[in-house]
């Protein structure tokens, strides 16, 4: 099939439409480097749009009619929207679904301590990084932290031109010959990615006091912050790249940025989904949390808060939710949003260029994800991907369809083959990215346009 570059055929308009997405999505990309800011975010996002909370239908008992907007907040970390159709909800849904979640770097429970004249934070890993690519930046600090009487601290240091900012060190050149032998994933270990916070000691007259640097630390998060050491065990502090998104290239055809894996996704997803406010079919968004470990935890797919909103949302419709949930979910279709890897030319022997998602080409459908021989993978149906196919066509969105990467490299996995566990029809259609997982990724901007144009496409005809 001969490929197309989406930029060639906008026209003046829509280069101002593509430019306007982008720009929003760099917005919403600076305040939402975690799970936890992207979940506030989208809500505020919703609520603006005049979705409400089903908490306050099911304190009410209020009957959920057609035309409702309603979301469901999970912890502060995941988030499921519905826009309630005119057919009856067990004719089925359209499903868009992201994650919110980003490789990382997370504090342990007893992370700070000091070592030589130098205040540390120790850390574990979030998520599939090369570790080697997370020393010698500026880091930002992000989280909350939640004191025995339920005082919630929420943190965010580094992300302000004034606020100092946190890394992690490297030994000089000069010095590396040995460490410069050893395999790229061993380099850094991971217990060697702690993160230095400070060097100052704390003044006393006693001089016999250890720890004054750490000391001095405390003393600051007390007066500023009022944390105190022991605080940090009831404490979720994520350490992401300092900085905000930018455009890419001397063309500004580009978006880098700290996590646009899965946020990309997530983001066309959202403005798709409160895009398209009057619907047949009941629309539904999900963006979840703990998609790079597996989905697991309460916060991630596998668990039952969306079946389990479902199940309330068809009680308040009047419906019998044990078997009403089981035909909604059986007669719904899905796109499961999540990034490709694009074809880099300077890796071309980790691509199979005629089956890799290229740089401007479009939305990515990938029938199957998994790993060598499909292990893992949903593998969509033919039948549903010409179904996507004509969508896709009859509204000109530009998409292509990918695998990622050569078959016996690797692969990866994405939250469809658990909505599949419900019979659901779905396929993973997302953005390519460059340099995904590292701290700053990259996304082509019309690649962006074309999932918000074809997830409202999706939403309107499915």
């Amino acid at each position: 099939m001969k490929k197309e570059n989406a930029w060639m055929k906008y026209t003046e308009e829509n280069v101002v439409k593509l430019n306007e997405i982008c720009e929003d999505y760099k917005s919403f990309l600076n305040v939402s480097k975690t799970e936890r800011e992207a979940t506030k975010e989208i809500i505020k996002r919703a609520e603006e749009k005049g979705y409400k909370d089903l908490e306050e239908y099911i304190k009410e008992n209020k009957r959920i009619l057609p035309g409702d907007k309603i979301y469901v907040n999970n912890k502060g970390k995941a988030v499921a929207l519905f826009n309630i159709g005119t057919q009856p909800l067990t004719e089925g849904m359209n499903i868009l679904g992201a994650h919110i979640d980003s490789p990382r770097i997370d504090l342990k429970a007893n992370a700070l301590y000091e070592s030589d004249g130098f205040a540390y934070f120790d850390t574990h890993y979030y998520g599939g990084i090369k570790k080697y690519q997370w020393v010698t930046l500026p880091l930002a600090i992000h989280g909350v932290v939640v004191k025995k009487d339920g005082t919630k601290i929420e943190l965010s240091i580094g992300e302000e031109e004034t606020d100092p900012v946190v890394g992690i060190t490297d030994l000089l050149p000069h010095l590396a010959q040995e460490q410069m032998k050893k395999r790229a994933s061993d380099l850094i270990k991971g217990e060697d990615l702690d993160i230095i916070i400070g060097n100052q000691p704390l003044k006393t007259d006693d001089k016999e006091e250890k720890d004054l640097v750490k000391k001095n630390i405390l003393k600051l998060l007390k007066e500023k912050y009022d944390i105190e050491e022991e605080d940090f065990l009831s404490a979720e502090i994520e350490v992401v790249p300092a900085g905000k998104s930018r455009d890419f290239g001397l063309d500004k055809s580009m978006v880098m940025a700290y996590g646009q894996d899965d946020k990309v996704c997530a983001y066309t997803s959202l403005e798709a989904f409160l895009e398209v406010e009057d619907v047949e079919k009941t629309s539904s968004c999900i963006l979840v949390d703990k998609e790079e470990i597996g989905s697991v935890g309460a916060t991630g797919m596998c668990s039952h808060f969306y079946d389990n909103a479902i199940a309330e949302i068809c009680a308040l419709m009047g419906q019998d939710s044990h078997i009403a949930v089981r035909r909604v979910l059986n007669h719904s279709k899905m796109l499961s949003s999540d990034v490709n890897a694009a074809y880099d030319p300077l890796y071309k022997s980790a691509m199979d260029k005629r089956n890799a998602s290229e740089f401007g080409q479009g939305v990515v459908f990938c029938k199957y994800t998994g790993s060598r021989g499909k292990s893992g993978s949903n593998d969509a149906n033919a039948e549903y991907l010409a179904e996507l196919r004509k969508i896709m066509d009859d509204a000109n969105v530009s998409f292509q369809l990918s695998e990622l990467g050569k078959v016996d490299l690797g692969g990866g996995g994405t939250i469809a083959y658990i909505l599949a566990n419900y019979n659901v029809e779905v396929i993973d259609c997302g953005v390519g990215v460059l340099s995904m997982h590292a701290p700053w990724e990259v996304t082509s901007k019309s690649d962006i346009y074309e999932a918000y144009r074809g997830y409202i496409a999706f939403l309107k005809d499915a």
